[in-house]
């Protein structure tokens, strides 16, 4: 196996010398050997001969480790250097750089494979991902489905979920509301699943999908999504639109890639751990909830500044989220049900009023706890309609209760605006799908 060793100042170069030796009676071809730092035990003069080609990055280790990668070629990088040169956050932002390569990371007890291990679909191809569970990812990914299919493109959305289909399933654009959704809840089904609310929300095609386990990386453990991609090609679209899960990616690769990150999210998450290697993935990192009391300036500041660190070219924009209801609620009094803490709750109540014209008589913030929703619920006062996001207990509990008691369900997408003035969303999502689309077909007929 070839690979570019990492080898650092710290190590006596004969020490280095019988490392580079051993990686090669064990099966190891050093091509080059980059040096990471540290001089302790080297000579003024520069860094030894190791009896390999020797790279002295004139920057960030980072950038020459990319720059080796592309140059020799390597099926793997191996790690013969130590802390204190490569500490905890340097070792994982280098196996980021190699992993988004498609390069193995390898280490005295560790091995880090790509996540990403399936082929190319032979269409363009845009991801949305995250960094963790309810980062906004679905919203953004079904807003980037309409503006696709504004365009002409004929979109098909891919969706994998913890809570996925057993074999892909197709729903058409259109199709399914919420008579569908309480027929597959009373058959023991999951209505609320990703690719399903992609469905009501973005009125585009969508094929649903499941993993189970997320890696460092974002690999599932298993999953039957590159099935699912394959069923949205046989069915003519234009552009496939991978939606992530959780931290988890999708598991073949794309032409352009959006980034979903709270913006109260710890900084260490893009720029510790394996966070690095999302970012390299992607072309617009799109913060959402930035009203959230941990989202200051400081922790946008720090955040931002991974991202220009790690991927220049990357665009940033940072969004609040906007409650949408699909039907017109215009002077009705409703209750409202979301996931979003009270705080966020409170303000949807007051833009609901104020922009969508309702009168909302409640609301509860407990629609992931089913308990205390239904106690919400319970306690809620005389409303026409149900206003709530297309989550499981949306469908189980709030819409059951909703149509007991003679009242209309309304649901409602979140939608994510820009806060600051001079930028516009729709605007950046069109030109990540601008640029999808021209790599891809750069890729499928160059």
């Amino acid at each position: 196996m070839k690979v570019v060793v990492l080898v650092d100042g710290e190590h006596y170069p004969p020490v280095t010398r019988w490392g580079i030796a051993t990686a090669r009676s064990r099966g190891h071809e050093a091509v080059a050997a980059l040096f990471v730092g540290g001089t302790e035990k080297i000579s003024a003069s520069g860094p030894p001969d190791l009896g390999v080609p020797t790279i002295v990055p004139g920057g960030p280790p980072s950038e020459a480790l990319g720059r080796a990668i592309d140059e020799h070629a390597p099926e793997a990088v191996l790690d013969l250097s130590d802390e204190p040169i490569l500490g905890y956050r340097e070792r994982m932002e280098l196996a980021a750089v190699a992993l988004a390569r498609g390069v193995p990371y390898l280490g005295s007890d560790f091995r880090l494979d790509p996540p990403i291990a399936d082929p190319p679909l032979p269409v363009p191809t845009l991801a949305v991902i995250g960094t963790g569970k309810r980062t906004g990812k679905t919203a953004i990914a079904g807003q980037t489905a309409r503006i696709a299919r504004d365009a002409g493109l004929d979109p098909v959305v891919v969706a994998m979920g913890r809570g996925g289909p057993p074999a892909p399933q197709v729903a058409e654009a259109g199709t399914i509301g919420l008579e569908e959704l309480l027929a597959l809840v009373r058959e023991g089904g999951h209505a609320a699943s990703d690719y399903l609310e992609d469905a009501v929300t973005s009125g585009v095609t969508t094929v649903g999908a499941r993993r189970v386990g997320g890696g460092l990386a974002g690999a599932p453990y298993a999953s039957n999504v590159r099935e699912a991609a394959g069923i949205a090609v046989e069915r003519g679209a234009g552009l496939v639109v991978l939606e992530g899960s959780g931290s988890s990616i999708p598991t073949m690769p794309w032409d352009a890639g959006v980034l979903v990150v709270p913006a109260g999210a710890p900084p260490e998450y893009l720029g510790g751990y394996l966070g690095p290697f999302r970012v390299l993935l992607s072309d617009l990192i799109v913060f959402t909830m930035a009203g959230s009391p941990t989202a200051g300036p400081e922790n946008l500041l720090a955040l931002t500044s991974h991202v220009q660190r790690l991927q220049p070219s990357a665009r940033c924009v940072i969004t609040e989220f906007e409650p949408y209801p699909l039907r017109e609620v215009r002077g009705r009094s409703a209750f409202f049900t979301t996931t979003a803490p009270e705080e966020a709750a409170v303000r949807q109540v007051a833009h609901l009023e104020a922009v969508h014209g309702c009168r909302v008589v409640g609301w509860s913030a407990h629609l992931a706890d089913r308990a205390r929703l239904g106690q919400d619920l319970e306690r809620a006062g005389d409303h026409e309609v149900l206003l709530t996001e297309l989550k499981a207990a949306a469908v189980d509990v709030a819409a059951e209760a909703a149509l007991a008691r003679g009242a209309e369900v309304v649901f409602v997408d979140n939608r994510a605006v820009a806060v600051e003035e001079d930028q516009s969303l729709p605007e950046l999502l069109r030109e990540t799908i601008d640029l999808a689309v021209r790599r891809g077909r750069a890729r499928t007929e160059g």
